[in-house]
């Protein structure tokens, strides 16, 4: 028996692979089955100390993702003896990863190349995993598509689950039970009672956080003892009747030698202008996301503590300078341009290749595997789910 944990990207195409090549499986989600397009009611909610954008239900994050498959730290995991070079080609065929049609660029996301352009800067448009037949353009990717028009883990459950694998949601697992360091069984509590499953292999993809505490109570002491994740803000300001605010989000990249840049709407933006008549369709802003140096922890409650070093700090100024450079060119007033908050997205580095678990991603626990962001062994500084699939199908290969 092979038990799953977690639906997101690293779960959901293990959880798929080896259901459809006829291997008994048990799904175990710590959140409900929900629609996509309520995915906005399922965000984590963290301490007021830390913005960090995770949610708990099917599909965990990739169900609030804007979708973008990007390669990331190809030549880090050679390092550890990964070649994902055959498993990218699977996945990106698998959900069509592309970049989107011209009918699905807006006129903010060809501002915001054509000035990238312009200024002799690397850009693209975004890869991507999004029907354009079925997309609306309306601008609520990372509130959960109501059209159901991207890709998800949800996708690769619901296949899994018809080609009958068993799922069971609202469990939330608290430990791997092992015998002489040896998987028997998962404990978790799924309607006030505490239950247990017997497993022969078990792959955790709970995310960098509930992983931790996951790998900590089944005897992992050093798991989560590190964090890393990608911190960000959105710059943006006033261009009269844009429109960008129901545009498919992060359509177009820019990539900085310290940051990647990519548009994207936050109604933060409107609050910075002193003008009642601005509205939200009257906003242009870009993301602005850097790699940090994984300096921070999860403590024993699950709460993340993260340091900002120097050099995190620099790279993320690098990238806001650069992107105010973009959104003057892109024809935004200068004086109305301002920022959200600093946030964070893509947890990762809880339980690195090479120190918590090895190059086939096997803990010290035999058939114990983790496969999410926790096994990244440095921040990507760009989205990881097509790196989390790629290393999933690498995983349901060799376990199966």
């Amino acid at each position: 028996m092979f038990v799953v944990i977690g639906t997101g990207a690293g779960g959901a195409l293990i959880a798929r692979e080896l259901a459809k090549n006829g291997v008994s499986v048990t799904i175990l989600e710590k959140g409900p089955y929900i629609n996509s397009k309520d995915a906005f009611d399922y965000y984590d909610k963290y301490s007021n100390d830390i913005d960090l954008l995770t949610a708990t239900c099917i599909g965990g994050a990739t169900i609030v993702s804007m979708s973008n498959m990007v390669r990331a730290l190809d030549s880090e995991l050679h390092e550890y003896g990964i070649d994902l070079t055959d498993e990218y080609k699977y996945v990106e065929d698998l959900i069509d990863v592309h970049q989107l049609d011209d009918s699905h660029i807006g006129r903010g996301t060809q501002a915001f190349l054509d000035a990238g352009r312009e200024m002799g800067l690397e850009t693209l448009k975004m890869p991507k995993s999004i029907r354009e037949d079925e997309c609306i353009q309306c601008g609520k990717c990372a509130l959960g598509c109501p059209v159901d028009a991207k890709w998800s883990g949800k996708d690769f459950i619901d296949e899994a689950v018809d080609a009958g694998a068993k799922l069971i949601c609202d469990a939330e697992v608290i430990e791997i039970i092992n015998e002489n360091n040896q998987v028997c069984g998962v404990k978790y509590i799924k309607d006030a009672n505490e239950e247990i499953i017997e497993a022969d292999k078990v792959v955790l993809s709970a995310g960098a956080i509930s992983s931790t505490l996951i790998l900590r109570n089944s005897g992992i002491k050093d798991a989560g003892r590190e964090i890393f994740f990608d911190p960000f803000v959105s710059v943006g300001g006033y261009i009269k009747d844009i429109n960008f605010n129901s545009e498919v989000q992060m359509a177009g990249l820019v990539i900085g030698r310290n940051f990647v840049l990519s548009p994207h709407f936050s109604s933060f933006i409107r609050g910075n202008i002193d003008d009642d008549s601005v509205t939200d369709r009257d906003i242009l802003s870009i993301m602005v996301k850097t790699s940090d140096e994984c300096k921070g922890y999860v403590d024993d409650a699950g709460d993340v503590v993260k340091i900002n070093t120097i050099n995190d700090i620099r790279y993320l100024a690098e990238g806001v300078a650069t992107a105010g450079f973009i959104l003057q060119k892109a024809g935004v007033d200068p004086k109305t341009i301002g920022s959200t908050v600093y946030r964070g997205a893509h947890p990762g580095g809880t339980a690195k290749i090479g120190k918590i678990v090895d190059g086939n991603l096997e803990t010290k626990i035999s058939n114990l595997f983790v496969c999410d962001a926790s096994v990244l062994p440095i921040s990507p500084g760009k989205p990881p789910i097509l790196t989390i699939l790629a290393l999933s199908k690498r995983l349901a290969d060799h376990i199966r």
